[in-house]
This record gives C-alpha cells, structure tokens and sequence, in this order.
C-alpha cells in the first residue's frame, strides 16, 4: 500500500467528507420567519412547540420538552425524578463530564461504575453492585449511540424502585429492539450542541411518557411554573432552561432530514464492522443484537496495542495522515481534575465529606477504553461507501506499517 503520508508518502484520501452541520434553504427560511414575526421567545411561539411534538413523536412518547442544552436536559430530569440532597446517583465512569457534573449540579452524588467492553456502556452488573439504601437513580449514557443494555438496567431499577434516566446525546435515532431509546426508562435526554447528530448549536430536550412526571419536568425548565396558571405564579424551585424560537425553527429541518442520515451511517457502519474486524489488533465497538438502530454521534474502535504493533496515540496520528479525520475519546471521569482534587467541586461544594475518593477509584475498563479508543466522527459514515472504504484501507496501511509506528529509528 505505499508509504505512510507521514513519513512522505502518498494519502489513502484526499476529498473532504461531508460537512457538519448540515443545512439547507429550509432552515434559512424558517430562520427568517422567525426573524420577521418579531417573536423569538419560546413561551407564546410556534416553532418549539411544534418540534416538541414532533421529536415526541419521533421517539413515540407522550410528551418532550425542549431546554437549552443537553447538561440542563440531565439536571431537570433529576430535579423532575425527585434528586436531592445526599442522594446518590449510578453514572458511568466513560462518558462526558456532564452527565455526573450535572449529579452534583442537584446537590446529589455520583457513583462512578465501570462498563463493559465490548459496548463501552454502562455494567448493569456493576450497576447492580453499587446500589446503596442511598441510591435513588441511574443514568445510564448509550455511547457512540449503541443502548446500553435496557433490558437489565429496567429490570435492575425497576427491582430497587430506581429511577432510570437515560443519557442519549449519542443516540439520536437508536433504538432497543425496534424501541427508541430515551422511550425506555423513565426519562430520556438528548443534546442538540453543535457535533450532534441533530444541531441547533445548542439546545437540548427531555422526553418522557409518565404525564404527571412530564408536567413536573416542563414545571423545573419554566422557573417552577404550571401549565394555566397565572405567569407570575411559582410552585417549585425552576430554572431558565428554555430553548429559543430560532433553535426551534433549525431542529424542525435537522429533524426533517435525519432518517436518511441515520439510515446511511448504520449501514456504512455495519460494513465498516465486517472490514476492520478483519484486521489484528483491531476491534469495532460491540453491536448487540437487540440494538436495532445505532445512532453513531461517533464510530469507535479499540486497538490492542500489542496484537497491532504500534499505540492508539501513532495510530490516531497515521490516520490523520492519510486524510482520516478523528475526534477524541473521552478521559475517565474519575481522572478529571474536578473530580480527582480536594477543591474541585468549589465553590458548588466545598465540603467534600461522604463523597467517594474518586481519584483512587479502581475502574480498569474504563481506564483502558479512554487509553486504547479511535473515535472518529460521524461525518466519515455520512458519505458514499468509498469515504468509508477509505478508512478501511488507511486502517490496512497503517496496520501494515505499524512496526515503523512503534520504531520509528
């Protein structure tokens, strides 16, 4: 296959893949129409409340209720579910520093767990071993858009009267045995910030099917008000989390094109899969056969350092060399300096007593997923079969040179 580009040789690719985000004349248009009405706040509009309904639908619940961003969607639904005080909350130790942060943003505590590594998600036996008498909720974070497994985790909570909240900025468009995800458990979150798979920029949503939970979620985003009742009137201690008229309008046409997406990167993902397994050393994410729609925020593979011949770190490298682009794994949570030092919670929480010694938390699976992971980004699975076939070939030639990765003398 030639010589690697960063050593001098000739590229596996050198077109771009396709941009992200994605718009078109239909987001212009409903952007100036909210322009021109001159009303671009949520409460009273038009454009929100229509895609509420629609991403309800979409992801067959019975109400959603759109917020600012997808950190505020996990903090409401733990507000709505009851979270407080002393409270502990199951989280997954590899994910965004978001979905535990927003655990302490309620005044309750992370417990960090491990995952299982074929998937990347959360251990529903680790899950299992972790509940306290304290513990009132788990979150469950469906990375890379593979579900965690639903099937044990609702069984897990549902046996320990848990509230499960299921985290799917990855996951637009997955689903469990024909069922989207965020339908599942009690509450699910989605984020809508600019490298989503849907994008505003910003933005985010909580949909759920319980109505008198969903009344309380809306009730939290809406500084504590209550659907007909006087403006000025507050029943519980909400927030500003609503999203604005302008969001509204984008995510309509981001919505209005997803299925096509979403079809086109589950299939050059499946693909990729066959491909890549073939080669040492290399291990596409797990895709479990209840997992019927995978939403790809990110496609991911694991390098066995040892079987491949050269580190995660030279093979990212050579790959970006040979025109493949690449995100970056997320670090363990509990190597975070927010989480690891004695003043990291400050000025939130400066008392740190009855807290867990999150930096000497022993999570081996996560350590060696934020370690060992390629991400790429989900635009690589956006085009035609070649910019997939691409990777393929650039992961054929770099395993061929990995030898000169490892010794570059």
């Amino acid at each position: 296959m030639g010589e690697l580009a960063i050593a001098g040789g000739k590229p596996v690719r050198s077109d771009s893949y396709p941009r992200w985000p994605e718009w078109s004349e239909q987001e212009r248009e409903r952007l100036l129409e909210v322009l021109e009405s001159g009303h671009w706040w949520a409460t009273g509009g038009t454009r929100v409340p229509e895609f509420e309904r629609a991403f309800a639908a979409f992801n067959n619940v019975g109400d959603c209720v759109a917020v600012t961003n997808g950190t505020h969607a996990i903090e409401v639904a733990l507000m709505a579910a009851g979270l407080g005080e002393g409270d502990e909350v199951i989280v997954t130790d590899y994910t965004f520093f978001a979905s535990a942060a927003a655990v302490l943003f309620v005044n309750a505590i992370p417990v960090l767990v491990d995952i299982d590594p074929g998937t990347f998600c959360i251990d529903p036996a680790a899950v299992e071993a972790a509940i306290t008498k304290r513990t009132r909720a788990v979150v469950a974070v469906h990375v890379a858009g593979h579900p965690a497994d639903l099937d044990r985790l609702v069984e897990i909570c549902r046996r320990h009267d848990l509230a499960l909240i299921e985290d799917c900025a990855h996951a637009h468009g997955s689903t469990w045995k024909d069922v989207p995800v965020g339908s599942i458990g009690d509450v699910g979150t989605f984020s809508f910030q600019e490298s989503k798979l849907m994008t505003a920029g910003e933005g985010g949503a909580i949909v759920v099917s319980d109505p008198i939970l969903g009344e309380r979620v809306r009730s939290f985003a809406d500084c504590g008000r209550l659907p007909g009742e006087w403006f000025y009137s507050h029943y519980a201690l909400g927030g500003n989390y609503r999203m604005t008229e302008w969001q509204g309008a984008v995510l309509l046409s981001q919505l209005d094109r997803f299925p096509d997406q979403n079809r086109a990167r589950n299939e050059n993902a499946l693909w990729l899969n066959d491909e890549l397994a073939r080669i040492p050393g290399v291990y596409p994410q797990a895709r479990d056969e209840r997992c019927t729609s995978q939403g790809y925020y990110c496609y991911i593979v694991r390098i066995d350092e040892e079987e491949f011949g050269a580190t995660r770190d030279q093979t990212r490298k050579a790959l970006i060399g040979e025109g493949i682009p690449m995100a970056m794994s997320y670090p363990a949570v509990h190597t975070l300096d927010a989480f690891a030092t004695v003043d990291g919670f400050a000025p939130r929480l400066r008392n740190r007593s009855g807290l867990p010694d999150y930096a000497n938390l022993d999570l081996p699976e996560s350590m060696k997923a934020a370690r060992t992971t390629l991400w790429f980004p989900h635009q690589v699975l956006m085009g035609d079969r070649r910019g997939v076939s691409d990777v393929a070939e650039a992961m054929h030639k770099v395993s061929q040179h990995a030898h000169e990765l490892r010794d570059p003398g």
